[in-house]
């Protein structure tokens, strides 16, 4: 769940060959992917493609300076987290203002020394990468140890609109555990605590691409992304055996169960949403628990609400 180490990215727009040489000379040591653009309007596109960690922005650019390209970055969602040191020949104390002003977390002047530009990186790469992982926290429930609610529906909104842009599968699987009311009125809401981070580790523990979150109290979801149906309920019947198997040192008497929800597409609205995909796994659900818990349903193939 916790953020992989990944080799930071530096895009360094300026329309000077023989910055970029310099720099990929200079820098060739460093654990860093260089990236390089040699255009206001080229610096902006890659910024959206490549989302890197840092940019290296010349303030003397034709066409587009620097201040406009940071703005237009600072405007744009996609890009407006990326940190972005100016780079400027001019010395000027009203251009460091405005750069700062505008977004830009530090300002070199040119010629740069290379020691003082790597300690500058360095430095903007480590508050990137905190930034990183307080966000990436803030999306992570804390009981369970899965993404939260807020993390899911982002990611849900994000997925479908791939699947439907490719024509890929999307599953989407919503899981409750059964009785758990009177199983914390029975054992205690620390036992009950138990049960959830073991659910939780056993939904977290599967497919690396399968994206596992808590819905909200004892629910769940967990969205599996190019994925057919059939292959949805392989996947999920293992959950549900996986708790059902599970032994409890805690409380040796207790028998954990979960009803799992399965919804795709072609059970949904038509243009499918986020909204009738997850009432279509919804009454999967809740058809799983009328016929008596402890298994997993399809939704049905009609479109909810027709």
């Amino acid at each position: 769940m916790m953020m992989q180490p990944s080799v930071p990215k530096l895009l360094a727009i300026d329309d000077s060959e023989l910055i970029h040489r310099l720099l990929r000379l200079r820098l060739q040591n460093e654990r860093i992917e260089m990236h390089s653009a040699t255009s206001s309007t080229e610096g902006l596109r890659m910024a959206k493609e490549l989302k890197p960690d840092v940019i290296l922005l010349d303030v003397d650019m034709p066409q587009m300076d620097g201040f406009e390209v940071i703005s237009r970055l600072k405007a744009n969602p996609e890009t407006q987290d990326i940190a972005v040191i100016f780079v400027s020949a001019a010395n000027d104390p009203g251009n460091r203002v405005r750069g700062l002003d505008l977004g830009a977390v530090d300002f070199i002047s040119k010629p740069f020394d290379i020691v003082e530009l790597k300690a500058r990186l360095r430095s903007a790469l480590r508050v990137q990468h905190l930034i990183a992982i307080l966000a990436q926290k803030a999306q992570i429930d804390g009981l369970s140890g899965l993404w939260n609610r807020t993390y899911f529906d982002q990611r849900l909104t994000a997925e479908l609109s791939e699947a439907m842009r490719y024509g890929r599968p999307i599953t989407l699987v919503l899981a409750d555990i059964d009785h758990f009311k009177q199983t914390n009125d029975r054992y205690g809401h620390l036992f009950g605590d138990v049960v959830i981070e073991r659910f939780s580790n056993i939904l977290g523990g599967g497919r690396v691409s399968d994206i596992a979150c808590r819905y909200g109290g004892e629910e769940f979801a967990i969205i599996l992304p190019n994925t057919t149906m059939a292959e949805a309920v392989d996947v999920t019947d293992r959950y549900r055996q996986q708790l059902e198997s599970t032994t409890w040192p805690e409380q040796p008497s207790a028998i954990i169960t979960a009803s799992f929800g399965i919804s795709d597409i072609s059970a949904c609205d038509q243009p499918p949403t986020i909204k009738s995909l997850c009432a279509s796994a919804d009454l999967a659900l809740y058809s799983a628990k009328q016929a008596g818990r402890n298994r997993v349903k399809v939704a049905e193939t009609t479109p909810v609400g027709r």
